[in-house]
């Protein structure tokens, strides 16, 4: 039951849009890393850090903020984390330090979790059942969508005035976000009445429960380790892009531009994803076409052997073609997250234990890369980090597409 309200505007419409305002956050860094290296003394590391502090709340506490989100409310969960992405951008527009910066990028890591984390349950609650696939369509959009949205704001708010006055925009953003969700989005109808004490004892039990069948069964590692492995290389690369371009002397806002058209194209994969496995291509054959694209892509576009590597067009092309193709690799383990989890009710359990390993993957990622920048004085052998990943991709997707066969062997004749 889709409704809406006086503005036309209907409850899963607002909790889609409450996500891109989340992952516009983290859009809102690449660009300005430039200036916070100037203004700040940023070093790359900690720039590395910036880049993975708003998913380090995901990797720490993605799975209890998902098996927790129905007992704390959705709405109220949702409303939370945009009130933290809120006070701690605007705050970081008055950051004295880097330091201080970062700790606030922590804070809007645990804000990001708290809106994405009931996103899903909250579109389902407010829309039929004929519109639930496309309004998820809609929902799996929302980064590639809103980390473009910084990609191309960013230099755009940051050229006109600075980067205080873009985190401070970006706060914003956050502030209309919840006051939107607060007016459109329905609050439950009733409270659930307080549970006898052998209920508690019983709800306590089965959440342990789910929790144990999810993490003894190797389906929910794999899918979570290759889904690490995919957001290590895309952030890594997407991320830093901004300052490699910038450091080879291309202007501000076309650096925002081709950004944002990298983050954008990995739409397309995720799309395509789904085409391609109801046309009968294999869980290991659309991953294995994403890894071998990210791999390949990104030699493409570090790669410098002896000064010399592809003109700038070609290794832009080779970025592009990193992100689009590597899109179908996420589409595929949310499909694969379905048939591999233990059991239907554990099904929301293991996409968190994905959601936690992605955080984890976009973490880690950034950080091998400006490690191994710092170490060799240039962005040549970023390729080697991501190509390793791309390799252990193809070999978990091996992996996957065993337990798929192995499943459904073992699954029980209808016939």
């Amino acid at each position: 039951m889709t409704t809406h309200t006086a503005s036309g505007l209907s409850p899963a419409t607002v909790v889609i849009w409450a996500g891109i305002s989340a992952a516009l956050h983290v859009g809102k860094i690449p660009p300005a890393i430039p200036l916070l290296h100037t203004e700040l003394g940023m070093s790359l590391m900690q720039a590395g850090l910036m880049l993975s502090m708003v998913q380090f709340a995901g990797m720490v506490l993605g799975l209890v903020v998902g098996l927790s989100a129905d007992h704390w409310g959705l709405r109220k969960c949702m409303l939370m984390g945009l009130s933290l992405m809120f006070f701690a951008s605007c705050l970081g527009g008055l950051a004295p330090d880097a330091i201080t910066l970062l700790v606030l990028r922590g804070v809007e890591g645990l804000g990001f979790l708290l809106v994405v984390t009931p996103a899903p349950a909250l579109i389902r609650q407010n829309v039929a059942p004929a519109e639930l696939s496309a309004r998820m369509g809609g929902w799996g959009t929302y980064m590639s969508f809103g980390s473009a949205l910084g990609l191309l704001l960013g230099p755009i708010v940051m050229g006109l005035w600075d980067w205080p006055t873009w985190w401070m925009f970006a706060g914003g953003v956050s502030l209309l976000a919840w006051l939107a969700v607060w007016t459109v989005v329905p609050r439950p109808l009733s409270r659930p009445a307080p549970m006898a004490p052998n209920e508690t004892l019983a709800a306590a039990a089965g959440w342990r429960d789910r929790l144990v069948r999810t993490l003894t069964t190797p389906g929910p590692w794999l899918i979570a380790f290759a889904f690490a492995v995919y957001t290590g290389q895309w952030m890594s690369v997407i991320g830093f892009l901004p300052t490699i371009y910038t450091q080879n002397q291309i202007s501000w806002g076309m650096t925002g531009v081709l950004t944002a058209l990298v983050a954008l194209v990995n739409f397309s994969g995720n799309w395509m994803s789904g085409r391609l496995l109801q046309r009968g291509w294999s869980a290991r054959q659309t991953m294995a076409t994403g890894y071998v694209a990210m791999g390949l892509g990104a030699m493409g576009a570090f790669l410098d052997w002896g000064g010399l590597s592809l003109p700038f067009a070609a290794r832009y092309a080779c970025v592009v073609l990193f992100s689009a193709v590597g899109g179908l690799i996420p589409g595929t383990l949310f499909a694969c997250a379905v048939r591999l989890a233990p059991s239907e009710d554990t099904v929301s359990t293991t996409v968190g234990w994905m959601q936690q390993w992605s955080a984890t993957g976009q973490f880690i990622g950034p950080l091998a890369v400006a490690w191994v920048a710092g170490a060799v004085g240039g962005w040549q052998w970023t390729w080697v980090v991501t190509l390793s990943m791309a390799t252990l991709g193809l070999v978990l997707a091996l992996r996957i597409q065993h337990a798929l066969e192995r499943k459904t062997l073992a699954a029980p004749s209808h016939g």
